[in-house]
């Protein structure tokens, strides 16, 4: 009798161990899965661009993204851009904004005959958000005495009034279609880029009519591409 009580007792025990051990692990896992969570939530978005850090960001974007070539498409046809390498602040922008599909959602919203056709803003709600969600961030100018606005040159739009060192929106821009360029802007607005095929179709643009504020009675939707 006292041998069948002693294995009970030992029985109890283990049992009691057992337990008390799966508990543990379960303890550990559940630890395990709060700390996996916490770990995401204090990740940082890979695009943490905001208002303070603009140069710095695109900077290291352009390193690691060195297209310099896109495409835009509109009903009208396509028109091809080549990106200049020595505005690479510029540069590295327009092909951040195509790479996260920023502009599918724009318009070519201006079409001012013989001077400029300009697109890069709706008012689909995408491209509201995209535009608070990286705080309507602006550009420095990147002057450079080499690019001018010649008939093509691709061009970032910017604001005139209290705007004194010429930042530039970087969601918006213009392509000169003047055959004699547009040369009253040089050291205004900042030349990133230029057309190289496409003028007809840009020539088809122009032809389209427009209400008082050089807005098209119809939309012109696009989509840039990269290309290489």
């Amino acid at each position: 009798m006292k041998i069948l009580k002693l294995i009970i007792l030992i029985l109890g025990a283990f049992i009691l161990f057992q337990c008390n051990e799966e508990k543990k692990k379960e303890t550990e896992k559940s630890a395990i899965k709060k700390k996996k969570k916490l770990e995401k939530k204090v990740v940082k978005r890979w695009d943490s661009l905001h208002k303070n850090n603009v140069e710095a960001f695109f900077t290291e974007y352009g390193k690691k993204n060195k297209e310099t070539k896109v495409i835009i498409k509109t009903k009208f046809g396509n028109i091809k851009l080549r990106l200049y390498k020595d505005t690479p602040i510029h540069r590295a922008n327009f092909i951040f904004l195509t790479k996260i599909k920023y502009f599918n959602t724009t318009e070519i919203y201006r079409v001012a005959r013989n001077f400029v056709i300009q697109g890069g803003n709706s008012d689909e709600t995408y491209t509201i958000k995209q535009r608070r969600l990286y705080g309507n961030y602006r550009l420095k100018p990147e002057f450079k005495a080499n690019r001018r606005h010649k008939y093509g040159a691709l061009a970032a739009a910017r604001d005139w009034e209290d705007n004194p060192n010429k930042l530039s929106n970087p969601f918006e821009f213009y392509m000169v279609h003047n055959r004699n360029g547009a040369h009253h802007l040089n050291k205004e607005h900042t030349v990133f880029g230029e057309v190289i095929s496409g003028f007809n179709t840009m020539d088809k643009i122009s032809r389209v009519k427009v209400g008082v504020d050089e807005w098209p009675e119809e939309d012109i939707r696009m989509t840039i591409e990269i290309l290489d």
